[in-house]
C-alpha cells in the first residue's frame, strides 16, 4: 500500500509539473492581452473611424470582460494614445548613435515613413479628434509627447557635452524645428510626392537647416 502511494505521489508530482510548465506567468499573460488589445483597437479604427471605437466594443469583439481593459485604461483616450504610440515605436525605435545628428537622422525617417505610409490615416484622424478633445489632448501630451521630447532633450545635451551642438541653443525649439516640420509636411494635408526616395531628402533637407545653426563643426 506504501508502494501504491509513493508511486501515486510521484504520477501526482509529474503531472502538477508539466501543469505548471503550461501555464504562461502573469506577466506575460499580461503583455499578450495588451498586445491583442491593442492590435484590435487600431483594427477597428482604421476600418471603423475614431468616433465609432468603444471599449464595450473591443471586449465584445475580443471576448473579454470590459473590465480587463479598464484595469489597464481609464478611457479610449488612453487606450489608443497607448496603441498608436505602441505602433510607432516598435517601427521607429529612438536608438543612440555615434552623433546627435545621425541619431535624429534614422529615427526621423522612419517617422516619416510611418507617417506618410497607411498607419499615418489614422494618426491623422487621433490628432484631428484631439483637437476637440481635451482628455486626448492630455493623454497625447502625457504618454506620447512628453516623454519623446525628454528622450530627445537627453540627446541634444549629450552633444553638447561632446562639442557637436552650441550650448546656448534652445533644446525644445530644436526639437520643433526638426519634428515640427514632418508633422506639417506629412500629417497635415498637403500634396506632394510621397515617395520613399523625396521622404529621405526631405528629412535631410530639415536636418542640414537645422544642425547648421546649432552645430558647432565638431561632429564626433
Amino acid at each position: 500500500m506504501k508502494a501504491y502511494e509513493r508511486r501515486d505521489d510521484l504520477t501526482t508530482s509529474k503531472t502538477k509539473a508539466r501543469v505548471t510548465k503550461a501555464v504562461k506567468p502573469p506577466q506575460k499573460r499580461g503583455l499578450q492581452a495588451t498586445e491583442l488589445i491593442f492590435r484590435a483597437a487600431l483594427e477597428h479604427a482604421d476600418r471603423l473611424g475614431l468616433e465609432a471605437v468603444t471599449i464595450e466594443g473591443l471586449a465584445s469583439h475580443l471576448g473579454i470582460a470590459k473590465t480587463t481593459i479598464y484595469r489597464r485604461w481609464p478611457n479610449f483616450a488612453s487606450l489608443i494614445t497607448d496603441a498608436v504610440l505602441s505602433d510607432v515605436t516598435s517601427m521607429a525605435p529612438l536608438h543612440e548613435y555615434p552623433s546627435a545628428r545621425q541619431t535624429f537622422e534614422v529615427q526621423m525617417k522612419q517617422l516619416a515613413g510611418i507617417y506618410a505610409g497607411p498607419r499615418g490615416r489614422l494618426i491623422r484622424s487621433v490628432m484631428g479628434r484631439a483637437q476637440l478633445d481635451p482628455e486626448l489632448v492630455k493623454q497625447i501630451g502625457e504618454r506620447w509627447i512628453e516623454p519623446g521630447k525628454e528622450m530627445s532633450r537627453a540627446i541634444l545635451r549629450k552633444g553638447v557635452v561632446r562639442g557637436e551642438i552650441k550650448a546656448n541653443r534652445d533644446p525644445d525649439v530644436i526639437l520643433t524645428c526638426l519634428y515640427g516640420a514632418i508633422y506639417h509636411r506629412f500629417l497635415v494635408p498637403y500634396k506632394v510626392s510621397r515617395t520613399a526616395e523625396s521622404i529621405e531628402v526631405f528629412v535631410e533637407r530639415v536636418l542640414d537647416i537645422v544642425f547648421d545653426g546649432v552645430s558647432t563643426g565638431i561632429e564626433k
